[in-house]
């Protein structure tokens, strides 16, 4: 290829004009590189270099039309064009975030500004005379970069302006956004200037907010949007090779309660020391996440078999067996976990995730394992019990909850002492739902409070009624269930409904179960004690059933046990079951309470039960549960015979 002309030597004047050339196209590339990266960062003075520039241009302009003008003249331009030059260089050495650096056809450092020092690391006097590319290329970039200018020089081929990660003093990488201008093309040394803007604030600032957008900040894992992408991804795979794949959803056990008693700093502790375990149970290709507060979610690929899949949660409860250090105590937690499989359970990330998570509910709610696998009809029983929630919520207003009462009479006179408040719901479109039905229902969707606070407004206004009638002898007891107590405003309501109603702490009853009472807190032993003072009488439900601890009578403020139907069934009949009975009924007599016999169905279990000494039964062999209106006519005509019931 021939090589190019070339101009002889620029004279003096030439070489001024070359010099006014080079600080012009300096100051165009400040004003392209301004408005594509630096729209409003540029100081006022970048508009003064732009009005420079276009000053010199309109200046050599007139300059070429009058070049015989005197001399005065033309010493006047020059100094002018000096004091020009030197504002220019000062402008350019005052930038802290653009680094302008000169190079000559070899690539040699000829200009080095304040700025360029600041990026990469370099004095000027380091970087004068060394080559481009031993100073700030990246070794990968370094043929290339000499490529692009070989070419600009000798075809005319402009680099174009673009964003690059070049490289410090220190052999850190530095982003920048850099813009290259080349004068003097057409003469024998022709010059490149690079004018870099230092990037790494936005790089930082777009790393960080892909970091947050894809990862928890307490326990670097990925977040439920990264988890969700990884595992679609790795779903994908399974497809291509038949393999299986389990996903399990993990939930703390009493996590709340330990951000409450200890604080949410010992919570965060707890939470990164849970992530480290479950990393160990990690293979190379698994997966882990945390989804929420408490909630961790990991996916196992390449099973063979189920057995596969019950290895890998034995493997992720064991890792729960241990203590963790929470500052200086040592705290145990459980997990329960909820398992689907790729592809019997779902065949999508979404579908698996929220298999799991069903699962894991359910696992929450066994009293015998930590874990569950999830299954078709586990699916169609939360169907169902979505249902009828929604459901239970338009029993509620449309008025389709009724109070039935079941009298407990005296095992020795038959006499009716009090009557029990049990809910019965009657769907305006035919039929009865069992409270076995509803009420577990209520109870993990907690309408039970809403139900609950229906059920003793409409007791107390059923005992007022009563007793303006003149059945005044005659206290209604209301069950109140675990969730129920556990809110702490329910003991208030209770009272004002009493006097909204004009009722006596005798009138209304409660009944709680023993594992109520095992779980109370301060707070509800403190309300216990303040109706018990006041005159209500409190019944430990389904006595028996519970915990084993006996402990609780002595220090809870009850005034009766009422034994478990189950036992009264199978006493007649079983001697385990009559020596359980016999020694509730001498404990309660022994601590001063009334013992009430459930269920009892036929004249054997009466008998039975009166032998043993309980005071009071309550069964369908007395009375069954009736509606409020049958009640009220068996009270009046108690009242009027002023006789008991025998059987």
């Amino acid at each position: 290829m021939p090589a190019k002309s070339r101009p002889s030597r620029a004279t003096p004047s030439g070489r001024r004009s070359l010099d006014t050339l080079l600080l012009v196209g300096i100051l165009l590339g400040f004003t392209v590189l301004a408005s594509y990266v630096w729209p409003a960062a540029i100081p006022s003075g970048l508009a003064a270099c732009g009005a420079l520039g276009a000053a010199l241009l309109l200046y050599h302009r007139r300059k070429r039309r009058r070049f015989g003008e005197v001399s005065r003249q033309l010493v006047d331009v020059q100094r002018r064009h000096s004091e020009s030059e030197q504002r220019f260089r000062a402008l350019l050495e005052s930038l802290p975030k653009v680094a302008v650096q000169g190079y000559d056809r070899n690539r040699r450092v000829i200009y080095w500004n304040a700025a360029s020092s600041q990026l990469y690391g370099y004095l000027p006097e380091e970087a004068q005379g060394q080559l481009l590319e031993d100073l700030i290329i990246p070794e990968m970039m370094r043929e290339g970069v000499i490529q692009a200018h070989h070419d600009w020089v000798e075809q005319g081929r402009e680099i174009p302006a673009s964003e690059l990660e070049l490289r410090h003093k220190s052999g850190a990488p530095v982003a920048v956004f850099s813009h290259h201008v080349m004068l003097g093309e057409q003469t024998e040394d022709p010059l490149m200037f690079c004018v870099d803007v230092d990037l790494s604030v936005q790089k930082q600032a777009h790393r960080d907010l892909e970091f947050v957008t894809r990862f928890d900040t307490l326990t670097l894992l990925p977040n439920r949007r990264a988890f969700e992408t990884e595992l679609e991804a790795q779903l994908e795979g399974c497809r291509r090779q038949a393999h299986n794949l389990a996903v399990l959803f993990i939930d703390l056990d009493g996590f709340a309660e330990i951000n409450d008693a200890q604080g949410y700093a010992q919570g965060d502790m707890l939470l990164r020391q849970v992530a480290r375990r479950l990393r160990n149970c990690q293979r190379s290709s698994d997966l882990l996440s945390r989804f929420g507060s408490d909630e961790f979610v990991m996916a196992f690929g390449q099973l063979r078999d189920d057995n596969d899949a019950m290895r890998l949660v034995d493997k992720v409860l064991h890792a729960f067996l241990l203590p963790f250090q929470v500052g200086e105590r040592e705290v145990h937690i459980t997990a329960s976990l909820g398992i689907s499989l790729f592809p019997d359970n779902g065949t999508t990330a979404l579908e698996l995730i929220h298999n799991a998570d069903v699962a894991k509910n359910r696992a929450k709610l066994s009293t015998t394992q930590h874990y569950w696998f999830f299954n078709q009809k586990l699916q169609d029983e939360l169907v169902h019990e979505h249902q009828m929630v929604e459901r239970l919520q338009q029993a509620l207003r449309l008025g389709e909850l009724q109070l039935f009462y079941q009298p407990q009479v005296s095992a020795v006179s038959g006499r009716v002492e009090q009557v029990e408040a049990l809910l019965r719901w009657f769907p305006r479109e035919g039929g009865v739902v069992s409270p076995a039905e509803f009420i577990p229902v209520a109870e993990r969707s907690q309408l039970i409070e809403r139900i609950g606070d229906w059920v003793i407004e409409e007791a107390c206004r059923q005992r007022a009624e009563w007793k303006a009638e003149g059945l005044s002898d005659y206290r209604i007891d209301i069950n109140l269930s675990g969730r129920q107590v556990a809110h702490p405003e329910l003991f208030t309501r209770l009272e004002a409904a009493l006097e909204r109603h004009g009722l006596e702490p005798e009138d209304i009853g409660i009944e709680l179960t023993e594992n109520v009472l095992i779980k109370a807190n301060t707070g509800l032993l403190d309300n216990l004690r303040r109706l018990y003072h006041r005159g209500m009488k409190i019944a430990i439900d389904d006595f028996g059933t519970g915990y084993s601890s006996l402990s609780y009578l002595k220090l809870f403020p009850v005034t009766s046990l009422k034994v478990d139907r189950s036992f009264v069934h199978d006493a007649p009949d079983q001697p385990s079951d009559r020596a359980i009975m016999a020694a509730a009924v001498f404990i309660g007599h022994q601590l001063g309470l009334e013992v009430v016999a459930e269920g009892v169905e036929n004249e054997e279990q009466l008998e039975l039960v009166r032998d043993l000494g309980c005071d009071l039964v309550q069964g369908y062999y007395c009375f069954k549960p009736m509606a409020a209106e049958d009640t009220r006519r068996l009270l009046g005509a108690l009242v009027l015979d002023g006789d008991g019931l025998t059987n």
